[in-house]
C-alpha cells in the first residue's frame, strides 16, 4: 500500500536503528574536485597533549569523511563527491547506488539496479560523464522498440572496484568539460606514482539475489587491484579487474492506456454498459487499450578492467599511459499473459473528477474474444573501450602543462539471432470477459472464459503475431586536451588557468525490424505441441505487494520455451525466412558526427575582504559545434492493410542517404566567489552558463516513415540538426558551518534558467507517393454496399470478395476462405495506384521560445559523536520549478513541463572502530514526471534500505556482508490519475558476503 513520506521515513529510521550493528561502511561525501590522491586511506595525527611520537591512526570511514569535510571546506564552487576508503574499496558495488547518497542525486533502476542518474531535478540526458577529465562516449539500445538515441550515461556498465573517486561539478567552471545542466560527473581512477610502493587488494563474494523465480540465485563477483611503483618510484604500473555475475528476476504488471478524452463518455455509455459515477462531461480520463502480467528472468555478465603505466622522464616530465575496458552483457526471458480492451460493452467505477480515474473496469464480449500468451529472449552487451594518454610538463616559472589524447567507444549491440526487443504471441479464445482492478498496489487483472474452456489447457492455444526488432548503437570519440596553470606569488592573482580542447565524437544509430501481423490467428492450436507449454503461477510471483492475495487475480500464465517456439513457427508459417535467423536488417540508419572546439581562460585570485580571507574564479570559455547528420532512408513501394485497423508498409529494397548539417556557438562564462566571514563559517556564491546538447534522434537527418498505421493516417519523423543545445544561466548560494573537525552543517539555494527547449512542429502530407488501400474506389464501394455502420473487418471482407486480383487472401485445402478468429478473412489487400495517397502526420523538433525556471534548497548534516564511533550523515534537497504538468487538461492541449523534478532525502548512520565498519542507508525520492507529451508518465515515491558491515579479523584481512533494498520496496507509475496505473515492479533484498585481502 501507498504510504506518506513520513510514514515510510519513521518506519525505517526505527529499523535502521534497530539494526545498526549490522549496517555498512559509509561513503566520503560532498568531496570537492581534488579529492586526495587515490587510494589515500589513512589520516596521521597527534593527539592534543600526547607525545609527538604516539600518532592516532584514522582510518576507514572517519577518514574518507574528515577528508571530504577537509576539501569542502577549501573548495571553489558547489563540488560533491565520494571517494573510496582504501584501494579496490568503494563505498557501494555501483557507481549509481553510490552517487545517489549525495545531496540533490537521485537515480533511476534498472532490472533492480542503480542505472543512470538525475541532478537537482535534471535527469540522465542533462549530465555530462567524464573519465579523468575525458569526456566519455555513451551507448544504449533503449526499449528496443525504436532507434537508440539517447546520450545517457548508464552506470550499471562500470564496477566500483576499480574507482578511486566520482566528482560531482554542480556549478559550470570554464575549466571544466561542458555539457551538463545538471552536473559534470567526472570518475577518476587510481595512479600508481600517486601511490608510492607496492599496494594492493583482492575480494571475494557470493550475491544471493531473494527476487529470483527459480533456479540458483548465488553468483560469484571477484575484483582485485595491484599498484607498485620501481625505479626510485619513478616508474608506477598498476592494474585493475572485477568479474561479476547476478541472476534476478523483475516481475512486473502493466497497463497501457488510450489518449485522455475530454468531454462526451461514449466508450462507457455502448449500450448495457453499467458506470458507477461515470466521468463528467468537463472531466479528463482514459480508457485502457491492454494489460498484462510479465515474469522476467535476468542473467548479467559484468567485466571491467584498467591497466595503467606511468614513468616520470625527468623530474619535471611525467607520462602517462592507459587503457579501460568494461563488457556489460544482459539476457532477459520473459514470459507474460495479457489482455487487449476493445470498448465493447463495460462494467467500470470510476474516481471523482476533474481528473477520473478507473477504480474498476470491466470489459463483456459477446462473441468472446482472446487471452494472449507471449514470450521473448533479448541478449544484448554493452562494451567499452578508451586508451589514453598524458604528458605533464612543470615548467619553470611556475607553469605546469598537460598534454591528453584519447580514443574512446562505446558499442551496444544484440548477441543473440533474434535481436534486440523480441515478441511471439499465442492465444486462447472464447474469453468473454476481461477486468481489471487498480485499488490496490498491484494492479489485479483477471477474465472468465466460455463454459468448458480452460485458459490454462496447452491444447487450446494458437499461434498469433510476432515481431524481432534489432537495434544497434556506437560512439566514437576522439579528444585531444591542452591544459596549462601559471601559479603566481602575488597579492591578488593566485593563478591562471587556460587550455583548449578538441573533440570529434561520431554517433552510429540502426535500427530494423521483422514482424507477422497474424494477430488474429496465424494457425490452429494443433500447430503447437502441448508439450512445449509450462504452468507458471502468478500471485507468489508479487509476494508482499498489496493486491496479490486477491482471489480474482490472474492464477497462473503458460510459458514456453522461446527457442523451440522460434523454431517451429518458422518451419510452419515461414517466420524469419524459416531459419530461426531472426536478426533484422537496418531499416533505419543514422549517422551523426559533431566536432567542438572549446578554448577557456579562468583566473584565481585571493584577498582579504574585510580583514577576512576571500576567493574569486572567474573564466570563460567558448564552445563551437558543427554537425553533420545523414540517414540512410528505405524507400517504401507500397501499403499492405493486413489487419481491420493495421496497414503496413512494403519496401523496394532501395535505401538512399540524406545529410543536413548545422552549427552553433557559445561564451559560457562563470565566477566563483567564496568569504570566511567569521571562524569556521564559509559562504559561497556562484554564476555560470552551461549547455547541454540535444539527443542524437532529434539530431538525425532524413525522413522516417512509421512501419504501421492506422486507416486514417500515417505517422513519421524528422530530425534537425540544427538545433541549439540547451543553455542554463546558475545561480548558488551556500552557507557551511564547520563547528566540530568531523562535523558540519550546510544550507544552499540554486537557481536555473533554462531556454532552447525542444519541441515539435508536425508537417501533413503524402510521402513516397503512397496510397492508403483503407481509402479509395474500393473502400467507398464497400461502404456504400454495407453502409456507414459497417465494421473495418466487414469492409475488408468485402473488398476481398469482390477485388480478388488486387489481394492475398489465405484459403483453407478446400479453396474456401481462411478466418482469423474474428470470423474475418485471412490475409492482405495491397494498395492501388487510384486509392487516395497516405496523409503523413510528420514530427519535427524545433528550439521553442519558451524559457524554464528550476530552484530549490539543499540542506545536509555531517555529524560524528565524539569519540564513540558512531556519526550520521543526514540531507535533503528541495526541487521546484515553473514548468509544470497540468493533468486537467486533455491530451489535444500540447503542454511543456520539465521532466525529472523531486525532493530527495539521505539518512546514513555509521559505526567506525575497533575493526569493524558498519552503515545502514536510506534513500528516498518523492513522485516526479519521468515523461510528459500528450500524456505524462509519473513514477511514484520510492525510498529503500542499504546495509553493511565489516570487521578486520587479521590484519590486511576484511569480512564484510552488504543488503541492498533489505525491505524490498516496489515501484510503481502511473498516468494522470493514480489509478491509470502504467506499472508496478516487484521490488527484493540483495545480499552479499565475501572476504577482502588489502596488502
Amino acid at each position: 500500500m501507498m504510504r506518506s513520506f513520513a510514514a515510510r521515513s519513521l518506519s525505517h529510521i526505527i529499523f535502521g536503528v534497530s539494526t545498526l550493528a549490522i549496517a555498512a561502511p559509509a561513503m566520503a561525501q560532498d568531496a570537492a574536485a581534488t579529492v586526495g590522491q587515490p587510494g589515500d586511506s589513512e589520516i596521521q595525527e597527534t593527539a592534543p597533549g600526547a607525545d609527538d611520537s604516539e600518532d592516532i591512526v584514522v582510518t576507514g570511514i572517519r577518514a574518507s569523511l574528515r577528508e571530504a569535510v577537509d576539501i569542502k571546506r577549501d573548495a571553489q564552487g558547489v563540488v560533491d563527491a565520494i571517494s573510496a576508503e582504501d584501494i579496490g574499496k568503494f563505498p557501494d558495488t555501483n557507481l549509481a547506488e553510490s552517487l545517489q547518497r549525495i545531496t540533490g542525486v537521485s537515480i533511476d533502476r534498472s532490472n533492480g539496479e542503480g542505472s543512470t542518474v538525475t541532478v537537482r531535478g535534471f535527469g540522465p540526458e542533462f549530465n555530462l560523464v567524464t573519465l579523468n577529465g575525458r569526456q566519455m562516449p555513451t551507448a544504449s539500445l533503449g526499449d528496443g522498440m525504436s532507434p537508440p538515441s539517447s546520450r545517457s550515461f548508464d552506470f550499471g556498465n562500470l564496477a566500483s572496484e576499480g574507482i578511486s573517486a566520482v566528482e560531482v561539478y554542480k556549478t559550470g567552471r570554464a575549466s571544466v568539460a561542458s555539457g551538463g545542466i545538471g552536473s559534470t560527473i567526472n570518475i577518476r581512477t587510481p595512479r600508481p606514482l600517486d601511490n608510492a610502493g607496492l599496494k594492493g587488494s583482492v575480494a571475494v563474494k557470493g550475491v544471493y539475489d531473494t527476487s529470483r523465480n527459480e533456479g540458483n540465485p548465488i553468483t560469484p563477483e571477484i575484483s582485485g587491484i595491484v599498484s607498485n611503483t620501481f625505479a626510485d618510484d619513478r616508474i608506477g604500473v598498476a592494474i585493475s579487474g572485477s568479474y561479476q555475475r547476478r541472476k534476478a528476476s523483475v516481475n512486473n504488471a502493466q497497463i497501457d492506456w488510450l489518449d485522455g478524452r475530454f468531454g462526451g463518455t461514449a466508450p462507457l455509455t455502448n449500450e448495457g454498459a453499467v458506470v458507477t459515477n461515470a466521468p463528467g462531461p468537463d472531466d479528463v480520463y482514459e480508457i485502457p487499450q491492454n494489460a498484462a502480467y510479465s515474469v522476467n528472468d535476468i542473467d548479467r555478465e559484468r567485466i571491467n578492467g584498467q591497466a595503467v603505466f606511468q614513468a616520470e622522464l625527468i623530474d619535471s616530465l611525467t607520462a602517462t599511459l592507459d587503457y579501460t575496458y568494461s563488457r556489460n552483457r544482459v539476457e532477459s526471458r520473459s514470459s507474460s499473459v495479457g489482455m487487449w480492451f476493445n470498448n465493447a460493452v463495460t462494467v467500470s467505477e470510476w474516481t471523482d473528477g476533474p481528473v477520473a480515474g478507473p477504480l474498476f473496469y470491466s470489459e463483456l464480449i459477446a462473441g468472446g474474444s482472446d487471452l494472449s500468451y507471449g514470450g521473448s529472449l533479448t541478449a544484448n552487451q554493452t562494451e567499452n573501450k578508451s586508451l589514453g594518454a598524458n604528458l605533464t610538463w612543470e615548467a619553470p616559472g611556475g607553469v605546469t602543462m598537460a598534454l591528453d589524447y584519447h580514443n574512446s567507444s562505446a558499442e551496444s549491440k544484440p548477441t543473440n539471432k533474434y535481436g534486440t526487443s523480441t515478441h511471439i504471441g499465442t492465444a486462447v479464445f472464447n474469453i468473454l470477459s476481461k477486468s481489471f482492478d487498480t485499488r490496490d498496489y498491484l494492479p489485479v487483472l483477471s477474465y472468465t472464459t466460455a463454459p468448458g474452456v480452460d485458459a490454462l489447457d496447452a491444447s487450446l492455444v494458437t499461434p498469433t503475431g510476432n515481431s524481432f526488432r534489432n537495434a544497434y548503437f556506437k560512439n566514437d570519440i576522439d579528444q585531444i586536451q591542452l591544459k596549462g596553470r601559471y601559479d603566481h606569488e602575488g597579492s591578488f592573482l593566485s593563478s591562471i588557468d587556460f587550455g583548449a580542447s578538441y573533440i570529434e565524437s561520431s554517433v552510429r544509430s540502426a535500427y530494423g525490424f521483422i514482424q507477422q501481423d497474424t494477430w488474429g490467428g496465424a494457425g490452429p492450436p494443433s500447430d503447437i505441441p502441448d508439450d512445449i507449454f509450462s504452468v507458471v503461477t502468478l500471485p507468489d510471483k508479487f509476494k508482499g505487494m498489496g493486491g496479490a492475495g486477491n482471489p480474482d487475480m490472474i492464477p497462473a500464465l503458460l510459458s514456453f520455451d522461446f527457442e523451440r517456439m522460434v523454431d517451429l513457427l518458422g518451419g510452419l508459417y515461414n517466420t524469419c525466412g524459416g531459419d530461426g535467423d531472426c536478426l533484422a536488417p537496418y531499416t533505419v540508419d543514422r549517422r551523426i558526427t559533431e566536432k567542438t572546439l572549446a578554448p577557456y581562460v579562468q583566473v584565481n585570485g585571493q584577498f582579504d575582504a574585510f580583514t577576512r580571507p576571500a576567493n574569486v574564479i572567474a573564466g570563460l570559455r567558448y564552445e563551437n559545434t558543427s554537425i553533420k547528420s545523414s540517414a540512410l532512408v528505405p524507400i517504401p513501394n507500397g501499403t499492405r492493410w493486413v489487419a481491420d485497423g493495421e496497414i503496413v508498409l512494403t519496401y523496394s529494397g532501395e535505401s538512399d542517404f540524406t545529410t543536413f548539417k548545422g552549427e552553433y556557438s557559445h561564451w559560457l562564462p562563470s565566477i566563483d566567489f567564496d568569504i570566511e566571514p567569521m571562524e569556521n563559517l564559509k559562504l559561497r556564491a556562484s554564476y555560470s552558463h552551461t549547455i547541454t546538447r540535444a539527443d542524437y534522434g532529434s539530431l538525425q537527418g532524413g525522413l522516417t516513415i512509421n512501419q504501421q498505421f492506422g486507416r486514417e493516417f500515417g505517422g513519421g519523423s524528422r530530425g534537425n540538426p540544427g538545433l541549439l543545445p540547451y543553455k542554463s544561466k546558475n545561480i548558488d548560494l551556500s552557507a557551511e558551518y564547520y563547528y566540530q573537525p568531523d562535523s558540519y552543517v550546510s544550507v544552499g539555494y540554486f537557481h536555473k534558467s533554462v531556454e532552447n527547449f525542444i519541441g515539435q512542429s508536425r508537417v501533413d502530407g503524402p510521402a513516397f507517393d503512397l496510397r492508403n488501400p483503407a481509402s479509395g474506389p474500393r473502400y467507398r464501394a464497400a461502404v456504400a454496399a454495407l453502409g456507414a455502420t459497417a465494421t473495418a473487418g466487414e469492409l475488408r471482407d468485402y473488398i476481398f470478395i469482390n477485388y480478388t486480383s488486387t489481394t492475398r487472401p489465405v484459403y483453407n485445402s478446400d479453396g474456401t476462405f481462411a478466418l482469423n478468429a474474428n470470423g474475418n478473412i485471412r490475409g492482405e489487400i495491397l494498395s492501388q495506384p487510384e486509392d487516395d495517397l497516405v496523409n503523413f502526420q510528420v514530427s519535427t523538433p524545433v528550439n521553442n521560445d519558451q524559457t524554464a525556471k528550476l530552484y530549490g534548497w539543499e540542506v545536509a548534516l555531517q555529524h560524528t559523536f565524539w569519540e564513540t564511533g558512531f556519526g550520521v550523515i543526514l540531507n535533503y534537497t528541495k526541487v521546484d520549478g515553473d514548468a509544470t504538468y497540468d493533468n486537467t487538461q486533455p491530451a489535444t492541449v500540447t503542454q511543456f513541463a520539465l521532466t525529472g523534478l523531486s525532493d530527495s532525502a539521505n539518512a546514513v548512520a555509521f559505526y567506525d572502530k575497533n575493526g569493524i565498519q558498519a552503515r545502514v542507508a536510506y534513500n528516498w525520492r518523492d513522485k516526479f514526471l519521468a515523461s510528459s507529451g500528450p500524456n505524462p508518465l509519473y513514477v511514484q515515491s520510492y525510498g529503500q534500505i542499504d546495509l553493511s558491515a565489516s570487521y578486520e579479523f587479521l590484519p590486511g584481512l576484511t569480512g564484510f556482508v552488504e543488503g541492498i533494498n533489505i525491505l524490498g520496496d516496489d515501484r510503481r507509475g502511473h498516468r494522470r490519475s493514480e489509478h491509470n496505473v502504467v506499472f508496478a515492479t516487484q521490488g527484493d533484498a540483495r545480499y552479499a558476503a565475501g572476504v577482502r585481502f588489502n596488502f
